[in-house]
């Protein structure tokens, strides 16, 4: 199997073991509880969206995935999602090294 497609079972992982913040508005609360330690990004998402994420995410000197498509984010986590966040150390350290590894 890929780096690719590992990455998105991990994420599917994460949704499963409740360490998987989604939706813009959860995710940007996460950050500004210093609860997500990873932002995952869709690659087509809304400029306006991705601003919103990307500045509370600077702000909180937290990592952005973009990687991945909407389509690919919502297949992995059976949910229709364009913004998630990592709130596990553990997922988000095999997360960054399978996308290292070649996504």
């Amino acid at each position: 199997m890929q780096s690719r497609q590992k990455a998105l079972n991990l994420l599917g992982l994460a949704q499963r073991a409740g360490e998987l913040d989604s939706g813009t508005d959860i995710v940007i609360a996460g950050l500004r509880g210093r609860q997500v330690k990873v932002v995952i990004l869709a690659n087509d998402i809304h400029a306006d969206s991705s601003e919103k994420v990307t500045r509370v995410a600077k702000q909180n000197n937290v990592k952005i995935i973009d990687n991945f498509s909407s389509e690919e984010l919502s297949h992995a986590i059976g949910k229709k999602r364009k913004v998630l966040g990592l709130t596990d150390d553990g997922f988000c350290k095999a997360l960054v090294k399978k996308i290292n590894e070649g996504v």
